[in-house]
């Protein structure tokens, strides 16, 4: 896994409880697995950072920092990846998780305007939100899940060929070192 470029992306914890509003974090900052970058660490966040993503709600990165601390993974990582949902990316989301969700209810498509009322919200939401919550719930999980094993896989591939890499020096070394002999 490309630690490097995780460490140049995620704050130090004595930078990050600088920050305005981020004081609360001053005593967690001592705890290895919410700021360290291990295999174990990084693949939760992943998960936790990516089901958070698809949640219908406002307020994912508090969502996030709150999972990603009760279940001890890299709490940096867990909130940037709540940017998966961004505001290029989110209304197909959206649409998608509806779909699906509508297709799992076997709810009929609802012809609607957009419009951001209350008026809308309490005559159309009702139609709209069971057919999304269900759908993003359901596809977090999913996507959450592929993640945690796909960064798990690639972590274990990267140190197995990190080994191999070294085996490989520290036996031409020693054919060199016999060959000069």
């Amino acid at each position: 896994m490309p630690k490097k470029l995780l460490r140049s992306i995620i704050p130090h914890p004595s930078q990050l409880v600088t920050r305005p509003g981020m004081k609360w974090l001053t005593p967690f900052v001592n705890d290895s697995n919410l700021f360290h970058l291990n295999r174990q660490s990084v693949s939760m966040a992943f998960a936790v950072g990516i089901f958070c993503a698809f949640l219908p709600v406002p307020g994912q990165m508090a969502i996030a920092a709150v999972l990603a601390l009760l279940v001890r993974c890299n709490l940096p990582l867990a909130v940037i990846l709540i940017w998966i949902s961004n505001p290029v990316t989110i209304a197909p989301m959206f649409y998608m998780t509806y779909s699906f969700g509508r297709w799992l209810l076997g709810s009929p498509p609802v012809d609607f305007q957009l419009q951001m009322n209350w008026e809308w919200i309490q005559s159309q939401g009702a139609h709209l939100i069971g057919p999304l919550v269900i759908g993003s719930l359901i596809t977090g999980l999913a996507c959450a899940t592929t993640a945690y094993f796909v960064i798990l896989g690639l972590w274990r591939w990267r140190v197995i060929k990190n080994w191999g890499l070294r085996k490989a020096k520290r036996r031409d070394k020693q054919l060199m070192r016999r060959d000069h002999s």
